[in-house]
């Protein structure tokens, strides 16, 4: 049986109004890891200028203004590789062809949780996943954090975690499980 997909969701909880340095940062970041750990990226909600219409194009318009990622190279790579996706707010539901949707949080609903082993073993089993990561001080909001059926919480813990650690914290654990 081949393995589920595992896509990384970016959630724009900034500004929908104004790409910010924090939008700029977050995919220049993810985008290494997405690529390191053998997985796909799609954003959601971000305003990228509207003459930006593929993915392509926004990962060299990120690549030209960043020194993190290999200078945006590991973006452009994604990108090339047809792994990177953009997408508006979700509505009713994020895009199925992504895969589960699971909400990274630091506060799950306990009947809405699922373990990192769990996590594996669904992705082994063939599920592909779309873990869902909020920018922003205040994470995914409540209404569009209310559509994944399933909550993972990285440290167990409940420790909030700024978002590029929680990436890095999410994929390096996942990708070592994985990887047994």
């Amino acid at each position: 049986m081949r393995q589920g997909r595992v896509t990384i969701g970016l959630f724009n909880s900034y500004d929908p109004n104004k790409f910010r340095e924090a939008h700029r940062r977050a995919l220049a970041r993810a985008g290494p890891l997405a690529l390191a750990y053998d997985a796909n990226l799609a954003t959601f909600g971000f305003p990228f200028p509207e003459e930006l219409r593929q993915p392509a194009e926004v990962a060299a318009w990120v690549a030209e203004s960043t020194s993190i990622g290999d200078d945006g190279g590991y973006l452009r790579e994604l990108s090339q590789k047809g792994r990177f996706q953009c997408f508006p707010y979700p509505g009713k539901g994020f895009p199925p062809q992504l895969g589960e949707p699971v909400l990274t949080t630091s506060k799950p609903e306990e009947q809405l949780r699922i373990s990192l082993p769990q996590l594996v073993s669904t992705i082994k089993e063939g599920q592909s996943v779309l873990l869902v990561f909020g920018l922003g001080p205040h994470g995914v909001p409540r209404k569009a954090a209310s559509i994944p059926r399933l909550n993972l919480d990285i440290t167990g813990g409940g420790f909030s975690l700024e978002t590029c650690t929680a990436l890095g914290a999410v994929m390096g654990a996942l990708g070592a499980l994985l990887a047994q």
